[in-house]
């Protein structure tokens, strides 16, 4: 009897799924920095249509996304839902929370608190600051777990094809939202209301959401397909009579109930993944790499306009030069790495650029002609080290417990997307030349280099296989 091909191994099927749930990633990303180029606006009196925050109210609004998910470890079990519950539940449930966390930052920006303020974490935030913190920490929560779950369905439609390339994509079109805030968000703040953003971000996370859905739809039907396939085998074996055939018959079954029980996910699983150094390494990278990139888009508008002169309507759009550079780089640089391998130098190479663009920043010089030239290599740093390094991980961990290994990567590199904003604030408080900061972004970029070169080495030593390339031959 023929062996039914599995629906991802159309490529049709599998590049649709690889669109509908970018799309809900896309949208995420977007509302994460749809408030990022509205830090002057915030810091504005109420009577000239802001908020009154200071540096450091919009230094701890920013780290806020990350406050449940590293705090109460929410983050952690995301993973564990993940592994458990399964993607359809957990993306649905991702895409709720990122809807209910950008309403109550609605409802933080057009409500008049008066002067109040509340004391939070040994410091005193305005009650709009503070209800925009809590709002954009749930929909944190929604935002990472959405992340974690699109990585699981990738590896789950793309392993054995197109894997990297597939998150270069996947990648590229969250960047997209990441482009378009900043591109947009000010000059429709400007041009309506400083809340107006946000009902667009809404329109777009419905959207997200109902793409989801969609999915559900495509992998329900796989995973009928999957079963399909498993009774195939059991009749083809049941109607065999020839003697060795029977023996091949009942070696097949065997193997069979073990590839299912070792589908499943088991809580002593989680300490496989502790004791791999990869896994570590990998996380450690995150935790610098991304600290010295997401937290410095939030501040990079209102560093184009203080440093470097440029016009606030156009600020956004120069600290949007990253992002939109990684929309055709990062695919481009998956594409290399499933044909030709090297994973792990193009993961150098990236952070090695960021930190070379972090200390350039540093340095005395108020040429926006500069500032481009950074931010386009910035752009080919953010693209190399990510396009290689996500694709990675499930090359040392098995798909049984990939969710909850995301999870505690992300789980851990929320810590800096926490604290770094939050410490950079207040540098910027006191040094409004943003070279303490970017020193800070500087050194933290340097770490991630300096453990992408530990990886290098450990994947020489443990066999990975790392800078293998992602296509079978």
């Amino acid at each position: 009897m023929a062996i039914r091909q599995k629906i991802y191994d159309s490529p049709v099927a599998r590049w649709t799924v690889l669109f509908i749930v970018a799309t809900a990633m896309m949208m995420g990303y977007f509302v994460n920095d749809i408030m990022s180029p509205l830090e002057t606006l915030l810091e504005m009196p109420r009577s000239q249509g802001g908020l009154g925050w200071t540096p450091s109210d919009y230094g701890f609004f920013s780290g806020a996304g990350s406050f449940i998910n590293v705090f109460l470890l929410m983050l952690f079990f995301s993973g564990i839902i993940l592994d458990k519950m399964g993607i359809r539940f957990t993306g649905t449930l991702a895409c709720s929370l990122m809807v209910l966390g950008t309403l109550i930052k609605y409802y933080a920006v057009t409500t008049d608190f008066g002067n109040a303020d509340v004391a939070f974490f040994n410091t005193h935030l305005p009650v709009s600051a503070a209800w925009a913190s809590f709002g954009f920490a749930i929909f944190g929560v929604g935002y990472e777990m959405t992340g974690i779950t699109v990585s699981k369905a990738m590896v789950r439609w793309f392993t054995g094809h197109e894997l990297a390339l597939a998150m270069g994509l996947q990648l590229a079109m969250a960047r997209f939202g990441t482009a378009a805030a900043l591109s947009i968000s000010a000059p429709i703040a400007r041009h309506f209301t400083l809340s107006a953003p946000l009902l667009v971000a809404l329109a777009f996370l419905i959207i997200g959401l109902l793409a989801f859905l969609v999915f559900c739809v495509m992998d329900r039907r796989l995973d009928k397909n999957e079963e399909s396939r498993t009774k195939s085998y059991d009749y083809s074996a049941a109607d065999n009579s020839h003697p060795d055939s029977n023996h091949n018959s009942s070696l097949f079954t065997h193997n069979s109930s073990l590839d299912n029980d070792e589908e499943k996910f088991h809580f002593s699983d989680i300490l496989v993944t502790l004791r791999n150094p990869g896994f570590w390494l990998i996380t450690l990278f995150c935790v610098l790499f991304y600290s010295a990139v997401s937290p410095f888009l939030k501040f990079s508008t209102k560093l184009m306009v203080m440093k470097y002169g440029v016009d606030p309507d156009l600020a956004g759009f120069f600290s949007s030069i990253a992002p939109f550079g990684t929309i055709l780089m990062t695919p481009l640089f998956g594409f290399v790495y499933d044909k030709y391998g090297k994973g792990v130098t193009l993961v150098i190479t990236g952070a090695l650029m960021l930190t070379a663009v972090h200390f350039g920043f540093s340095l005395p010089i108020h040429s926006s002609t500069i500032a481009i030239a950074l931010m386009v290599v910035l752009s080919i740093g953010y693209s190399l080290a990510p396009a290689a390094l996500w694709p990675c991980v499930p090359k040392i961990i098995p798909l049984k417990c990939l969710g909850t290994a995301y999870s505690m990567i992300f789980f851990i590199q929320n810590f800096g997307r926490a604290i770094i904003p939050m410490f950079v604030g207040r540098a910027n408080e006191t040094d409004p030349t943003y070279t303490t900061s970017m020193l800070i972004f500087g050194f933290t970029a340097l770490g991630a280099a300096i453990v992408a070169i530990a990886m290098w080495y450990t994947d020489r030593k443990k066999g990975y296989g790392l800078q293998l390339p992602n296509i079978k031959q």
